[in-house]
């Protein structure tokens, strides 16, 4: 089996409201370090004006390790994660950091929001709870988004915007847009 993330909880918070998920949006601050010598190679503390990062979990917007490590987060919590090569810069490297090179992030969770493509939205649109959208429920959604907008639009021309959605969003042509297409994409929706 591929190596996966290591996560170790260095702090939790006592009341969590909520977790972290795919397509939420995270407020960070980070420390990196190399497994091999614990050099750090990049801090928000340090670096980044001391800025905290935002980061979209899920939508492999930073490395793999990100997205497998960051769920079900608590806001106020603190992780460790150890991630192997294969899921951080692997044979390349990046930067400051050699290939082949295991990372180790202590990541402290500032805040979430949700991101553009969360599960709310999907699952506003998701009328019959089947975790995919058909053509319907995704033309239904369009005109209510439309009308909350003050904008009319003839039936011709949402037929004709489903299908470009369609066409840029059901990768596997099966009529419907998956959960998972639906998180990884970013156009009209």
């Amino acid at each position: 089996p591929a190596a996966d993330v290591k996560v170790e909880v260095l702090h939790k918070p006592f009341i969590c409201h909520r977790r972290s998920k795919w397509g939420d949006m995270m407020l960070v601050h980070y420390e990196g370090y190399l497994e091999r010598d614990g050099s750090l190679f990049h801090s928000t503390h340090k670096h980044n004006n001391g800025q905290p990062m935002w980061f979209t979990l899920g939508i492999r917007e930073a490395i793999k390790g990100w997205d497998k490590g960051l769920k079900d987060m608590c806001v106020g919590e603190k992780r460790k994660l150890t991630i192997p090569p294969a899921l951080a810069y692997g044979k390349e490297g990046k930067g400051k950091i050699p290939p082949e090179s295991t990372l180790i992030f202590n990541i402290d969770l500032l805040e979430i929001r949700n991101g553009p493509r969360s599960h709310e939205s999907f699952q506003e649109m998701d009328l019959n709870d089947d975790w995919k959208l058909s053509k319907e429920e995704v033309k239904i959604y369009l005109k209510k988004e439309f009308e909350k907008h003050g904008a009319v639009v003839n039936d011709t021309q949402h037929d004709a915007l489903v299908e470009d959605i369609f066409d840029k969003e059901d990768e596997d042509s099966d009529g419907f847009i998956s959960a998972r297409e639906f998180t990884y994409k970013h156009d009209e929706l």
